[in-house]
């Protein structure tokens, strides 16, 4: 049985400081504008964990993210890959593991002459359309599509709390459902701030 990252000698905080980031960077002027360009994200143990420690994982026992770059058009691209992986997560509850498991197709279309919608075109615009950066990190990505699709409340068993409601005086509420593109993005980004710090996988 794998112990819990949060339980392994080398995931304590000053261990989880020191751990690199994993990085999987492949820059866009070097993909083909011909043939799909192929990835294959497997991070090492220690580059589970800290993608686990970005996302508040207790662990990250399985994370794979693989799949391939295609061009459209002159100069756009899609990004199709398929996710999987399996984690711990804390009960929002009692802080118990809960298991959770992942497995599901993600989409990335990246335009060189995207201009972000105004207010009246926004819901028009397909909301996986994004500017093409200078460099696509496969591991930032993969990281970001775990973070959206895990459970944003797990609950452990047995364990029961009502559904929490966010909102300031004269503000429409936000339920627990509005807020799940946000778990686990807060601590990826603080991660993602320096790209240079990370380490490369390659599969």
């Amino acid at each position: 049985m794998k112990d819990p990252v949060a339980q392994d000698p080398a995931g304590t905080p000053q261990a989880a400081a020191e751990r690199p980031f994993p990085s999987l960077p492949l820059r866009s002027q070097q993909l083909s504008a011909r043939k799909p360009t192929r990835f294959a994200f497997r991070p090492t143990l220690d580059e589970r964990r800290a993608v686990a420690d970005a996302l508040g994982l207790i662990d990250l026992a399985k994370f794979t993210f693989v799949g391939e770059i295609q061009p459209i058009g002159r100069a756009d691209f899609v990004l199709t890959a398929q996710l999987f992986a399996e984690a711990l997560q804390p009960c929002s509850v009692t802080l118990a593991p809960v298991p959770a498991r992942v497995e599901e197709p993600v989409r990335r279309r990246y335009d060189a002459d995207f201009n972000p919608p105004d207010a009246e075109e926004a819901e028009m615009v397909d909301d996986e359309t994004e500017p093409l950066p200078e460099v696509l990190d496969i591991a930032a990505i993969a990281a970001e599509a775990l973070a959206l699709a895990l459970p944003l409340y797990p609950r452990a068993s047995g364990a029961e709390l009502g559904e929490a409601v966010f909102a300031a005086v004269g503000v429409a509420p936000l339920m627990d459902a509005e807020l799940k593109p946000f778990a686990g993005l807060a601590g990826l980004a603080e991660k993602l701030k320096n790209p240079d710090s990370g380490s490369s996988s390659k599969g």
